[in-house]
């Protein structure tokens, strides 16, 4: 889940297709994508072998190289894969709700059936697989790392637009603010990954308004 640039969190690119001789003739990129997901979310970045990967996307190692590049290609294509996928929509609905209250409530409880939803892995893609990424990975964890602060410049570009509009006081703590949201996001990932049920991770979920500071008078 990852300037105060709306588009920082909205619009990750997608890497563009790369042909090559090992490239198979029905390649399906999206399913490709998914299922190593899967792989890198079980396993985490490092400890996840080429192989294994092959194994699980249905291709072989030439055609993987032909079309992501390298491992740490895939895995950057794989993570704004799943930013897409599941938290774009989410995002735009945050932003686009005029009551910081009820944006802030939705949104993390959408966010726990997310974590916790059945077609994936549990816990977040980002926060997650990404976990003791070696630090000669640098491109990898520049790529992780945008993604991290711009989920935290989303809560704060909202913050500051709800004290524009008189919803917050104006002397709100919008950085700490932001940060808060954005751990308990984080937070609620591990959470999930522990095997909580949807009703304790939404429980936990529903702290995350409480928050913010009572509404103005």
């Amino acid at each position: 889940m990852g300037n105060g640039d709306t588009s920082a969190f909205l619009a990750t690119s997608s890497a563009s297709e790369h042909p090559g001789k090992g490239r198979p003739c029905a390649f399906d990129r999206g399913h490709a994508l998914r299922q190593a997901l899967r792989v890198f979310w079980r396993k985490g970045y490092a400890p996840t072998t080429v192989a294994e990967l092959c194994r699980d996307m249905g291709i072989n190692p030439p055609s993987l190289y032909a079309s992501f590049g390298n491992k740490a290609s895939l895995f950057i294509e794989a993570v704004q894969f799943y930013e897409r996928a599941y938290w774009e929509a989410p995002a735009r609905r945050f932003l686009a709700q005029a009551d910081v209250y009820k944006a802030v409530a939705d949104f993390f409880d959408e966010a726990a059936r997310i974590l916790l939803c059945p077609e994936t892995p549990c816990g977040c893609m980002v926060v997650l697989a990404a976990v003791n990424i070696p630090e000669q990975e640098t491109r990898v964890i520049a790529a992780i790392r945008k993604l991290r602060r711009a989920t935290k410049a989303m809560f704060t570009e909202r913050l500051r637009r709800a004290i524009a509009d008189g919803q917050i006081p104006v002397d709100a703590d919008v950085p700490a603010l932001a940060g808060a949201l954005n751990t308990l996001l984080e937070g609620m990932s591990f959470q999930a990954r522990d095997g909580l049920f949807q009703c304790e991770l939404k429980a936990i979920a529903a702290h995350a308004v409480r928050l913010l500071p009572a509404p103005q008078a």
